[in-house]
């Protein structure tokens, strides 16, 4: 851990001072984003989806603009989607008809409940992040360079995944306890790595994961009418656009997960110093930052500070803390322009880790024979 070493202490207190009266989040701004956003996705997708019937243009000014406003469309549902991180860190009293709401434009459409990302707190607890307990959390850096590439195109087998779950596994799992167990231990969690095993979140959380699973398996019923049954094929126009708008969605999330942390963990406990030096953010060019790390989440570190900060205030957060905190301070080396340049941080770290892994295996028989 060498690499996370903080060159000066980091005051906790200090930083709070400067920041305590930006942790109040603002209902009109979640609802009014929220709202916009998917009406805009909506209208975006439909529109691309009938393009042939409205759109006058031929050749390639049809299809850049078809391609645009897909395009659009799905940084629109990533940013509604994104809403997600926000219900975990709110408190669980508060902001129930939006989260309800939350669930029936967004996270039920998508096949992404709430439920399925109540485990996000085990990546903020000092105890767990890093190690085996954290789903988010992969030791890239010391993993050979191909895992990165293979986290990248999941992407593409994660929505068939995802709609086995809700469309088949669900009703079983209703019937057959054992079963039933499994797939919420394996099956019921947004992670990053495929071993994590979710816990029990108590009878509450019990019976909203109920309670949305069946609008989850209602909503594959109707995909199912709406598609194969309706038109008559298992590959119809409807489930192409539904597919790659999927794929597209978590490509740009997976992308972005890789450059949120620095991976630096070897699954030991980390120091409240080295968390944040393993965490990232990219506070420059907003214009394009904001489009593939909205509602906050690219301000990755600072989020990692402080939980409980609503994403709308995230921005002047980190402008207070970057005058406020000293020159040295520790914080100021979260702070990255380039997603790509982050990404390629991490390719270099893992292959010098997998080059050093493959020199020192070569060497061991020639020590056993000395």
């Amino acid at each position: 851990m060498n690499a996370l070493q903080p060159v000066t202490r980091f005051s906790l207190k200090d930083a709070k001072a400067l920041i305590k009266d930006l942790g109040r989040p603002n209902p009109t701004i979640y609802w009014t984003d929220f709202l916009l956003t998917m009406v805009t996705a909506h209208i975006l997708l439909a529109a691309e989806i009938r393009a042939y019937d409205w759109l006058k243009l031929d050749g390639a000014a049809f299809w850049c603009v078809r391609g645009a406003m897909f395009g659009a469309a799905a940084l629109l549902y990533m940013r509604g989607v994104m809403f997600i991180h926000e219900l975990v860190h709110l408190r669980p009293d508060s902001f129930r008809g939006f989260r309800v709401a939350w669930n029936l434009l967004c996270g039920i459409p998508c096949l992404v409940p709430s439920f399925m990302y109540y485990p996000h707190v085990d990546h903020h607890r000092r105890k767990s992040y890093g190690t085996d307990h954290d789903g988010e959390y992969i030791e890239l850096s010391h993993k050979h360079p191909m895992y990165i590439v293979l986290f990248i195109l999941a992407a593409f087998i994660v929505p068939p995944l995802a709609f086995f779950r809700f469309l088949i596994l669900t009703p079983i799992a209703w019937c057959w306890p054992a079963l039933r167990e499994k797939v919420e231990l394996h099956a019921s969690t947004l992670v990053v790595d495929i071993f994590y095993l979710r816990g029990d979140f108590g009878p509450t959380a019990r019976r909203q994961m109920l309670l949305q699973e069946a609008a989850c398996f209602g909503w594959c019923l109707f995909l199912v009418a709406r598609g194969p049954i309706s038109e008559g094929t298992l590959l119809g126009e409807f489930w192409l656009h539904a597919y790659a708008l999927s794929v597209t969605l978590i490509l740009i999330n997976n992308v972005r997960t890789l450059g949120a942390h620095r991976w630096i963990s070897e699954g030991q406990e980390l120091t409240f110093e080295e968390q944040m030096l393993d965490s990232l953010n990219y506070p420059h060019r907003p214009w394009i930052t904001e489009l593939w790390g909205p509602i906050g989440v690219r301000y990755h570190a600072l989020h990692h500070l402080f939980p409980s900060v609503p994403y709308h205030n995230l921005g002047k957060a980190h402008r207070r803390l970057r005058a406020g905190l000293p020159p040295d301070s520790i914080y100021h080396a979260c702070a990255r322009v380039s997603l790509f340049g982050a990404i390629v941080e991490l390719w270099q770290r893992a292959a010098r880790a997998s080059s050093a892994s493959k020199q020192l295996k070569g060497t061991l028989p020639n020590q056993r024979a000395a």
